[in-house]
């Protein structure tokens, strides 16, 4: 199928040394990733919301533990879509950086560097105690671990309620200042920080394309909108 805009996007694709993909929810969906919302948003019964917060952890860790295994065990199946491994292979022919809001491991296991994840990584754990983390790709986990310390660890993904990682954000803020072109794939624009980072590669002179199945808020800062699934323009947007 030959999406409109297509030509218009692999010309930018091509004229640009300095890309950056700023990927969401929308582009590990296509994989299978669950939402964890809606339909697929309660486990027991309890809501996303009110297990992926500090004070959550601190009241019923076990509880928060047993939900991050059952969700690792959903996603340890789950392979990177097409979408995701022609980002990787289009990086060994430009300067790329992902920004991703998604914690889920793709983007690497399909082979890209330089990754920044806003949200951090499932597949990591982080010591309450003496912050050291590591990552971590048992399934089941064993629940309530412990780091060598004597610590409790908790999973590395930033909850609701805490602030982004300052260093992973600053990293993701200035790739996007010094991109030629931004491609935003499959984020609704909704959620802050990361919703302004599209605007702030706009701001230093990027150009912009959204892949999404919708328009987003972001709609007026595009300089071209392809509409379709990340796992089929992708890959005939980069390819050489």
């Amino acid at each position: 199928m030959e999406y409109e805009g297509l030509n218009e996007a692999r010309e930018l694709i091509e004229s640009s040394s300095n890309v950056v993909f700023l990927t969401g929810a929308g582009m590990s969906a296509e994989s299978g990733v669950p939402t964890f919302r809606g339909k697929d948003g309660l486990w027991k019964k309890f809501k996303a919301e009110e297990l992926a917060t500090p004070e959550a952890f601190q009241s019923d860790p076990k509880t928060v533990w047993e939900w991050y295994d059952s969700r690792r065990a959903k996603l340890r199946t789950v392979r990177p879509n097409a979408g995701h491994y022609s980002i990787a292979k289009f990086g060994l022919r430009k300067d790329v950086n992902i920004v991703t809001q998604n914690v889920d491991g793709l983007h690497k296991k399909a082979g890209s560097k330089d990754i920044h994840e806003l949200h951090g990584n499932i597949w990591t754990v982080k010591c309450t105690r003496c912050s050291k983390k590591s990552e971590n790709y048992d399934v089941p986990i064993k629940i309530l671990p412990k780091c060598e310390c004597g610590g409790l660890l908790r999973p590395g993904v930033v909850w609701f309620g805490e602030s982004l990682n300052q260093k992973i954000l600053s990293r993701s803020s200035e790739a996007l200042s010094k991109a030629n072109l931004t491609v935003v794939v499959g984020t609704s624009g909704l959620v802050q920080p990361a919703a302004s980072l599209a605007m702030i590669a706009k701001s230093n002179g990027s150009k912009v394309i959204e892949i999404n199945l919708n328009k987003t808020p972001n709609y007026g800062l595009i300089d071209l909108f392809l509409i379709g699934k990340a796992a089929e323009i992708l890959p005939q947007m980069l390819s050489e």
